[in-house]
């Protein structure tokens, strides 16, 4: 298959995630439409995406070795390690093959470091995938892919054994639901005309817009050298069905917003001339440990 064919299918399964993100996150619709009608934008393809993110389980057969296949098979490289000690996460981010894809951010629950309980419980679900998935895929076939990725790898939880995770690792109890749906997109607001290209005015036009943001650590997080600032929506409460028919509201899916400054070699080239590759690159573990806490009750139950 040439790199060309491989872009075009990469094209089909990044459509198919953003098509079902939107259908399930209201925020997002929201948000676009806002940034439409006030003119922010002409249409909502002139958004750039900074970056995608998924969740996974690190256990056999799954987890990032098995995750990262897919979009390493499109051209994406895997580049910085992440520890998040207290969320008991690893995570990973890839660069894309294009400047207009966005970046990829990968995340992993380290679950032989929760209680014995909490293991049993997940694997109880996990141990359901004998042989990793990715191997089945035609990574070539976008649709299969994409439905791949929409596709419960086990059975539906039990509302005990979700709200059992959910006193350990918010973060445990997120992904024996929601599996590998997406789990956020990122508007870049450094591409966004002036008085909403910084992050704190895109918030200011977001909470006009009555949305809800996620206040852990601040509304802004800002990384210690300065050149990456992010800030997040609090994610969407689904009525989601368990086994048994039993119902529970829990945290789906949110938007997040981010603004890379300018390296400071490149602050003297034209705004005209400013790519992707001149401002600050990757992620900042202080500001993403505050980011993942948009699914937390801390924030959604406030």
């Amino acid at each position: 298959m040439t790199s060309s064919d491989k872009l075009a299918t990469l094209d089909i399964v990044l459509d198919g995630l953003m098509r079902r993100y939107k259908e399930r996150v209201p925020d997002v619709g929201i948000i676009l439409n806002a940034m439409v009608r006030d003119g922010i934008v002409a249409s909502t393809n002139d958004i750039e995406n900074d970056h995608i993110a998924f969740r996974t389980m690190g256990v056999q057969q799954l987890g990032v070795k098995s995750f990262e296949k897919i979009f390493v098979h499109y051209g994406y490289e895997k580049r910085d390690h992440y520890f998040f000690e207290s969320k008991k996460l690893d995570a990973w981010w890839y660069s894309p093959p294009r400047e207009t894809d966005p970046r990829i951010f990968v995340s992993e629950l380290r679950v032989g470091d929760l209680s014995e309980e909490s293991q049993r419980i997940i694997k109880s679900y996990t141990d359901e995938v004998t042989s990793d998935p990715v191997d089945a895929l035609d990574l070539d076939n976008g649709l299969e892919v994409d439905a791949f990725l929409h596709r419960p790898l086990w059975r539906t939880p039990s509302a005990t054994d979700y709200q059992a995770l959910l006193k350990e690792s918010e973060y445990a109890a997120w992904v024996i639901y929601n599996r590998y749906y997406l789990n956020h997109f990122t508007i870049s607001v450094h591409n966004l005309p002036p008085g909403y290209d910084t992050v704190a005015t895109f918030n200011e036009f977001l909470e006009k817009n009555g949305i809800k943001l996620n206040t852990s650590g601040g509304k802004i997080k800002v990384s210690p050298d300065g050149g990456l600032l992010q800030s997040a929506t609090v994610a969407e409460m689904l009525n989601a069905e368990f086994a048994n028919g039993e119902h529970l509201t829990i945290s789906g899916s949110y938007v997040e917003f981010a603004e890379r400054r300018i390296l400071p070699e490149f602050q003297n080239l034209p705004q005209a001339e400013i790519k992707r590759k001149h401002r600050r690159d990757g992620f900042e573990a202080g500001n993403a440990d505050k980011i993942f806490e948009s699914t937390y009750t801390t924030q959604t139950l406030k």
